[in-house]
């Protein structure tokens, strides 16, 4: 697994647990968090939790997180990467969240191509999926300009911050 991929803007590197600090910000944002399903952050441990948890799933390979950190200013400013890994199948899930100073501005796509770009020619997936609550409108513009196909909504598929959520499911396809 290549634990460092770039932009022009970007650096996506292999989530380390000195990013704690700056994904704490970021994780403990509730306009950042509305649509993950994950409760805000309250403390910079949860970070460094959920950090060693992703880098076990990683060494499992069953899922990689990358920091997106903004190469002019070495900053971390969100995070991305494949929230699941199946080999067997070719395919994968994505997810991605940005600091909301960074909204806007084209970063998210850009970190997404790329990591499509890995997903397809470095792991030789052949499909990626993304779910996306119906309300996350800004998510879902950004699968639409990647050229992801809206397969249908999976109602109450999933218990997020304590109810049953429906999930929009989104894929690209090598061949697309």
């Amino acid at each position: 697994m290549i634990l460092e991929l770039h932009t022009n803007r970007l650096m996506l590197r292999k989530m380390e647990l000195s990013d704690s600090a700056r994904l704490f910000e970021i994780w403990s944002d509730p306009e950042v968090t509305r649509f993950m399903n994950i409760e805000p952050f309250t403390n910079e441990d949860q970070a460094k939790q959920m950090i060693a948890l992703l880098d076990n799933l990683a060494k499992e390979n069953q899922a990689i997180r990358y920091s997106i950190i903004e190469s002019e200013s070495n900053t971390i400013i969100g995070s991305c990467g494949f929230n699941a890994l199946d080999f067997e199948n070719a395919k994968a899930e994505i997810g991605y969240d940005l600091h909301k100073d960074y909204w806007g501005k084209g970063y998210i796509p850009e970190a997404l191509s790329c990591l499509i770009e890995y997903a397809f020619h470095g792991l030789n997936l052949h499909r990626i999926e993304a779910k996306v609550e119906p309300e996350n409108v800004n998510s879902i513009k950004v699968l639409k300009k990647l050229h992801f196909t809206y397969e249908g909504t999976l109602r109450q598929s999933e218990k997020s911050k304590g109810k049953f959520t429906d999930l929009n499911l989104y894929s690209l396809l090598a061949t697309d």
